[in-house]
């Protein structure tokens, strides 16, 4: 359990910095449309640190493949969901945003083998 819950722990910091230095350093530096972005960066990392904090949980109490591969899928869609989103917005290179679904398709595949993981303790 120790390390998926630093990994979550870890990543709710982050979400929780980057959520405030996108409301305070960057509303009036950025116009609206790129703040959005961000700030949607910073809460699907700030969900997926919670995702991590159950993956944490199973992993001390039924620890699996399945659940290992989880906090992989999550911790790995993370950085590139939200590094991407992070990235664009700060740098300005749009074709990082072409980047984005593949952290989104990591995010649902972590959810799917979270649920994959459950099914398989209701056995």
């Amino acid at each position: 359990m120790t390390y998926w819950l630093l990994v979550s722990a870890v990543n709710g910091l982050v979400a929780v910095a980057a959520g405030a230095f996108g409301a305070h350093a960057l509303k009036d530096r950025l116009p609206a449309p790129d703040l959005a972005i961000f700030e949607t960066g910073a809460r699907y990392q700030m969900y997926h640190a919670l995702a991590l904090l159950a993956v944490a949980w199973l992993a001390d109490r039924a620890p699996s493949p399945l659940v290992t591969a989880a906090g992989w899928a999550f911790t790995i869609g993370c950085v590139i969901f939200s590094g991407s989103l992070y990235a664009l917005t700060l740098s300005g290179l749009r074709w990082l945003g072409a980047i984005t679904p593949i952290g989104g398709v990591g995010l649902m595949l972590g959810w799917l083998l979270l649920a994959a993981a459950a099914i398989r303790m209701t056995r």
